[in-house]
């Protein structure tokens, strides 16, 4: 057969990584993958402001790479997912240190340290490589980043890598001032999420037996355990091994502590983005954490308060990648098939465990602590049904009802109350699988009842300048009124 050589445009190329979507923090983590699997024992993250000439770098004292090792590292997809790696190398695509640092920057060097004490520096520089139409990887790089390369590896360090990210896309502005207050502020806001993160992602490898230490700006990354492992009130449920296509998934699920146990620890336990960004399941590949707090498109799950306190830590192999659809970003994971059904009834089960946890401690703490006029609003399930009411014994409620000479500031005071306190949370809590639907407008109610306050809106209306058929017309148009006959419709 006759054929073409089609060779990917270089411009485009670059465009198709700068869009795949990283986060500063998401392609930081994709750096720190690579000093795991060089068995670095300090990653050290640095972010130094100076206006359009801001910089970021990764470094770490692994065992660094040789000429030709750095330039198969600084080449696209050189290891592709076909390729086999060594035990507890976090790559996938052969991509991460490219297509992560082109998201981010517009120069990408890497200076690296084999253990023969030879330094090799490589630079990327997207203007060079767009301009000329060809992948040239450049020899070297400029002063300024080598005067910062030397302080960031000096010469006394046996091994290690630094990558330096320079020309930042958001920052490359060409009259973005040192002075820039509110850039600044942005810049190092970045610095203190990509700590936060760290500190997820890779929490195994900080505690454990790898001992890995790692800094963001010489403040050290405290590792965060979504599963409050060391609490003496979690439940945990007991751990499976699932076969799945040849390889083996491991499942725990844990049910945190109500939050009312857990004191001064609440904001820690709850996580990066709080309870409810972090509920679900969490996957891990090779101790490194894939997703954090996701449902995995399970069927009906979805995120919601009644279930804050659930968290599954999920083990796949990286043999698995496939069948999981792991990314290039290493961010998001698809269970396969096979796995789903299991993960579905682990998932169910603590999911109304989580939901038992807080409506229980709920009820118990409004039954104990709260006097009869704490609340606006009442709530209880009569009949399988949730019935929520104004609540009368309130003092702003019965002043209104009452009737004085300040109603009219009574009751826009009452208003503004019911708006700002209508209890949602606590709704949907109650609405566990004990509840067989949601509440209905006056379900239950003699007809009078609905009547006599349809008639209150009614003469409202009228008094405010509609005609008797307009203001029946505008109560026959209103929920609820317009599910049910009435006078409002001539009935």
């Amino acid at each position: 057969m006759t054929y073409d050589v089609v060779n990917p445009d270089p411009a485009g190329t670059i465009v198709s990584l700068r869009s795949l979507g990283y986060s500063v923090e998401a392609a930081i983590a994709d750096l720190v993958d690579n000093s795991v699997a060089a068995g670095a024992r300090n990653v050290d993250t640095y972010f130094t402001w100076s206006g359009s000439d801001s910089w970021i770098a990764v470094v770490d004292n692994g065992i660094g790479m040789d000429r030709d090792g750095l330039v198969t590292a600084m080449t696209i997809a050189a290891q592709g997912s076909f390729a086999e790696r060594r035990e507890g190398d976090l790559g996938r695509f052969g991509m991460g240190l490219k297509s992560a640092s082109f998201s981010q920057a517009q120069r990408l060097t890497v200076a690296s340290r084999s253990t023969d004490g030879t330094t090799t520096i490589r630079t990327w520089d997207l203007s060079v490589v767009t301009g000329s139409g060809e992948w040239r990887l450049l020899h070297g790089t400029d002063d300024h980043t080598a005067e910062l390369l030397a302080t960031l590896l000096p010469r006394d360090q046996p091994s290690g890598t630094a990558v330096v990210w320079r020309s930042l896309h958001r920052y490359d502005i060409a009259d973005l001032a040192v002075g820039d207050e509110k850039a600044q502020t942005q810049f190092y806001g970045e610095a203190t999420r990509v700590e936060e993160h760290l500190g997820m992602v890779f929490a195994r490898f900080l505690n454990g037996r790898r001992r890995l230490t790692m800094t963001v700006n010489g403040t050290p990354v405290r590792p965060w355990d979504p599963f409050a492992s060391r609490h003496p009130a979690i439940q945990s449920f007991p751990p499976e091994e699932i076969p799945i296509d040849g390889h083996v998934m491991k499942i725990a699920a844990y049910v945190l502590p109500h939050p009312s146990r857990l004191g001064d620890s609440t904001d820690e336990i709850a996580g990066p983005g709080g309870w409810l960004d972090r509920q679900g399941f969490y996957v891990y590949r090779r101790d490194r954490l894939i997703l954090a707090g996701d449902w995995l498109g399970l069927r009906k799950f979805r995120r919601d308060e009644r279930f804050n306190l659930a968290r599954i830590s999920v083990d796949v192999p990286a043999e698995a990648d496939a069948a999981w659809s792991v990314d290039v970003r290493k961010s998001t994971a698809v269970p396969p098939v096979g796995a789903r059904r299991h993960l579905q009834r682990i998932g169910e089960a603590t999911r109304r465990r989580a939901a038992e946890v807080l409506s229980h401690r709920g009820r118990i703490a409004a039954r104990k602590h709260a006097p009869d006029f704490a609340y606006a609003w009442q709530l209880d399930t009569k009949g399988g049904r949730i019935r929520c009411r104004v609540n009368r014994e309130h003092p702003l409620v019965r002043e209104v009802l009452r009737g004085g000479a300040d109603d009219s500031k009574d009751a826009r005071a009452l208003i503004r109350l019911l708006e700002e306190t209508f209890p949602m949370a606590a709704l949907r809590i109650m609405q566990g699988p004990e509840i067989d639907e949601a509440p209905e407008p006056f379900r239950g109610s003699a007809p009078e009842e609905m009547i006599t306050v349809a008639d209150r809106i009614y003469q409202a209306l009228v008094s405010q300048g509609s005609t008797p058929n307009e203001a029946k017309q505008r109560v026959g148009m209103m929920p609820p009124f317009d599910q049910f006959d009435g006078f409002w419709h001539g009935k």
